[in-house]
């Protein structure tokens, strides 16, 4: 078997009902049975290949599952409606009242609030720390501990996490160790550095056409049927189920992410390196001045590059408005949250993705309200770009 990610997906071979080279969509909510006795068996889970009801699963759902499973190098995967509907599916699967979650401190906000805001309604408590000292994830570990949940890349700081260190640590007080792997796809392969479960939020780079929202658990089989279990199941019983037509439109997008992801590593790290010539303060991991520049050289698949994602710190949030009013108003990409499409897309995290985290705790966490978060496009002529992004800086004084 391959070791690449990507010839994972290009391994699978799927034949339509009619010969189509696409398969073919199931659009039915519920499926019949010719015999009373297989719709049992099919509710208790013993009848394969047989469907019952879209929300347990459907044909379309179960390609891209597959599709995303082998790319992870899991056993199997389960796909959701939505980013958080994959990440609270596995928070409220593997913790109950009493239980307890360290977290890393810089995540995507709505997972922070979440974690911060809903999940004490139910008894379960987490601790936020700095993923980036092994000291403290472990000195934060109780005998109440079930995972230790971070991003394989941070969401804005772009930290990066010792998933081999964080495995071993997991691995020693018997926990789970569950990644989100939104940012880095292809790139990191998170299981074979030793995480339990891996997250996506599929609205990002694996569907890239911002066109849809929708989230992935990948995990071994024991796992993802616990999920779907339909007495205590929590993907099953909460409902956050993808659309058949979503996921067959995602399933044909994935198959061009390695070719996608190549040219967003690419662009960033032209823009990274030059904008941190001209003077400015940049964080991308693909340049030495990142403190976990050697780390994630340590534990990416290299033809995949250092991502698309970069930060730029103008000072104040009154700049990097200006500058992102402005660079919109030149056609360089768009002000807009989210990340992963042809074209640029930037946003102020403090007052967008990251609001829900408290000021105070920004601030601590070195998130300064100057920063724009860039996820650098497809451009062909990514000099030209350049000289126009530098243009606006001039103009409204950064540089």
């Amino acid at each position: 078997m391959s070791n690449k990610p990507a010839n994972k997906i290009q391994d699978l071979q799927y034949f339509g009902e009619f010969g189509g080279v696409n398969p073919s969509i199931s659009d039915s909510a519920t499926y019949t049975f010719l015999h009373a006795k297989t719709m049992l068996d099919t509710f208790e889970g013993h009848a394969e290949g047989c469907y019952l009801y879209s929300r347990h699963s459907s044909p379309s759902n179960l390609y891209l599952s597959e599709a995303l499973a082998a790319m992870e190098f899991t056993e199997t995967a389960n796909v959701a409606a939505s980013g958080m509907g994959a990440i609270t599916s596995v928070f409220l699967q593997m913790c109950g009242a009493g239980d307890h979650i360290i977290s890393a401190r810089t995540i995507y906000g709505g997972t922070y609030a979440f974690l911060k805001n809903f999940t004490p309604k139910f008894n379960i408590s987490t601790s936020f720390v700095d993923i980036t000292s092994l000291e403290k994830v472990e000195a934060a570990i109780t005998p109440n501990t079930k995972m230790i949940y971070c991003e394989a890349e941070s969401n804005p700081l772009l930290e990066i996490a010792n998933l081999p260190e964080l495995s071993r640590i997991a691995k020693k007080h018997n926990i789970k160790l569950v990644v989100d792997n939104t940012f880095t796809p292809l790139i990191f392969s998170a299981q074979k550095l030793g995480a339990d479960v891996t997250i996506h939020s599929l609205t990002k780079f694996i569907n890239g056409t911002n066109d849809t929202v929708g989230g992935v658990v990948c995990g071994s089989q024991e796992f993802i049927d616990s999920l779907r279990n339909v007495n205590d199941g929590a993907a099953m019983l909460l409902g956050p189920v993808m659309d058949s037509l979503r996921a067959a439109s995602i399933l044909k997008n994935l198959r061009t992410l390695h070719i996608r992801i190549k040219k967003h590593s690419e662009n960033a790290l032209y823009l990274a390196e030059n904008f941190e010539k001209d003077g400015l303060k940049i964080v991308y991991p693909g340049l030495k001045s990142h403190k976990d520049h050697e780390l994630y050289k340590s534990m990416y698949n290299k033809e995949y590059g250092f991502g698309g994602i970069m930060t730029i710190d103008v000072g104040t949030l009154e700049k990097a408005n200006e500058l992102m009013e402005l660079m919109q108003n030149e056609n360089l990409g768009y002000l807009a949250v989210s990340l992963g499409f042809y074209k640029t897309l930037f946003s102020a995290p403090g007052t967008s993705t990251s609001s829900e985290i408290p000021i105070e705790e920004q601030a601590e966490m070195g998130l300064s309200n100057g920063i724009i978060r860039m996820s650098v496009g497809l451009d062909n002529d990514i000099e030209r770009t350049y000289s126009a992004m530098r243009k606006c800086m001039k103009q409204v004084g950064v540089l």
